[in-house]
């Protein structure tokens, strides 16, 4: 592998932020993001690469390669979780087990956008559908989640599944509802329309992320104390399952022949895991599951991960694979 991948995304100005963020932490500085201002940069960074790729995806053909693509993220956030769950099983009670799976099954949005920002650093282009890949796969996984842990929960056997509260929070969940309608606006618009649109949903976007990654390490930073009772199990588990995972989403890259920039985001997508949507649907879904294993193993270690070393990693491996130079 080329470590100077890994020295080059660490030394852009998204992921320096984000450990200029974990530094204030463990360093008990009152450096912190507004809420509000927090919840802005999100909804602002979904809008934008929504539009982008809405656009993008009105640009390009809707081949056989895409619909494979699309079809192949939703299989692998529907299968992801029953072996995750199947492993975790063996530590963890069923509650808890569902709970990690459904949060390794689905995606990170962020984890995402940042890999965009890596691929627009090296020049790499990718689909406009990879965006509808992202959304597809966000809630397929909390849905297998909650099934699991009904069905293997012996201490509720009668528990109710709350099917349209879950649909609500799978389906409806509003970053979720921001995304798909900002790519469906941003496929309608057209050409006119993205270039009048463009100066504010595409521009400030690197600034807004590092801004937003700063939020994030803070954050980050924090759960890493969460873990300590965790055991090295759920460590290790953090970040072999995204490695894992990452690697399968290149292999189904590379038997759909996908360009290695859309390689790279479906085996983050894959690889990746939600510390957003999933937690907000199990606490209503799962009660019982413990917040403080599956939170920070997705935000307090893989997260970090994968846009530290992980993404410079699968692309390495990409390029090696595709023979790229």
């Amino acid at each position: 592998m080329d470590t100077s991948l890994i020295l080059d995304n660490l030394l852009t100005p998204p992921i320096l932020f984000f450990l200029l963020g974990m530094a204030a932490t463990l360093l008990r500085s009152d450096l912190e993001i507004p809420t509000q201002a927090a919840r802005f940069l999100s909804l602002y960074l979904l809008f934008s690469i929504g539009l982008h790729g809405g656009h993008e995806l009105a640009q390009s053909t809707l081949t056989t390669q895409v619909v494979l693509v699309l079809a192949a993220a939703v299989v692998t956030s529907l299968l992801i979780p029953l072996w995750t769950f199947a492993i975790l099983r063996l530590k963890l009670p069923a509650h808890d087990a569902a709970a990690i799976a459904a949060t390794y099954g689905s995606v990170s949005a962020v984890t995402f956008i940042t890999a965009t920002g890596f691929l627009h650093a090296q020049g790499v282009t990718f689909g406009g559908h990879m965006v509808a890949a992202m959304a597809l796969m966000e809630s397929p996984a909390i849905v297998i989640g909650v099934l699991l842990a009904r069905r293997f929960d012996r201490q509720s056997p009668n528990e109710q599944l709350p099917l349209r509260s879950l649909g609500r929070e799978a389906f409806l969940n509003g970053a979720v509802l921001l995304l798909m309608g900002s790519l469906l606006i941003g496929f309608l618009i057209g050409e006119d329309g993205w270039k009048s649109i463009k100066p504010v949903a595409h521009d400030p976007f690197k600034g807004v992320l590092c801004l937003f990654l700063l939020d994030m390490g803070l954050l980050a930073a924090k759960r890493l104390g969460d873990l300590r009772a965790s055991g090295v199990m759920l460590i290790g588990f953090a970040v072999g399952a995204p490695v894992l995972h990452a690697l399968l989403g290149i292999v189904i890259a590379r038997v759909l022949c996908v360009s290695p920039g859309d390689a790279l985001l479906l085996a983050v997508l894959v690889g990746s895991a939600s510390y957003i949507a999933v937690p907000a649907a199990v606490r209503l879904a799962i009660p019982k599951a413990n917040p403080s294993l599956y939170v920070p193993m997705s935000l307090g270690v893989t997260f970090p991960f994968n846009v530290i070393i992980g993404i410079p990693l699968y692309y390495a491996i990409i390029q090696a694979i595709w023979e790229v130079k």
